[in-house]
């Protein structure tokens, strides 16, 4: 079955109690994460790895606090979670890159389909499967997943590399994703699954 793993948001801000939207625990799951997307490169599983592109008046910054912003370390992916063979794919018409193990797609919003590019990706990756991770659960995984849903393809979130600002949104998201569809799954049966 072929698939593509969606590693969302993993990024130093994120991730880290330092950063500028800490999800609280998100450290604990960066390598687990960074195993995911190792184990998709071993195996030719692309990975889309969305990261916030963020400049610093972006009209997010009304809602959120500063963060991610281009250029910083608090926008930069741990080591952990890069692949060796990646391409940027930035929210403007472009070509979509060639063989690599990483696309790191490029958003300035919450939900990852705003990038321009990311519809062309899917329709020549060609998925029967997606294995979603990252942060925070509630809101861009949420985009991710529910996005994907609406796919028809098979869509399964990794419980226990993803964090949440909000647990009781992310418990509640979780069930939304099930009941439409979704399949809640641990990383030890990403593996098991192939």
């Amino acid at each position: 079955m072929k698939t593509v793993f969606f590693d969302v948001d993993t990024q130093i801000d994120f991730l880290y109690p330092a950063g500028a939207l800490y999800a609280p625990g998100a450290e604990t799951i960066v390598e687990r994460a960074g195993g995911l997307n190792r184990y998709a490169a071993s195996h030719g599983i692309p990975v889309i790895s969305t990261v916030d592109a963020h400049s610093e008046d972006d009209p997010e910054f009304k809602l959120w606090p500063h963060h991610c912003v281009v250029g910083t370390t608090g926008q930069q992916k741990p080591a952990a979670t890069l692949l060796e063979k990646r391409a940027v794919l930035p929210n403007d018409r472009c070509e979509l890159p060639g063989k690599v193990d990483q696309v790191l797609l490029e958003k300035q919003m919450l939900d990852c389909f705003t990038n321009r590019n990311l519809a062309g990706l899917l329709e020549k990756l060609q998925a029967e499967r997606y294995v979603v991770y990252g942060v925070v659960a509630e809101i861009c995984v949420k985009y991710a997943a529910f996005g994907l849903l609406k796919t028809g393809k098979r869509v399964e979130l990794v419980t226990d590399a993803v964090r949440s600002l909000d647990p009781r949104a992310a418990e509640e998201m979780l069930a939304a994703f099930s009941s439409q569809g979704g399949v809640l799954t641990a990383s030890t049966q990403v593996a098991a699954a192939g």
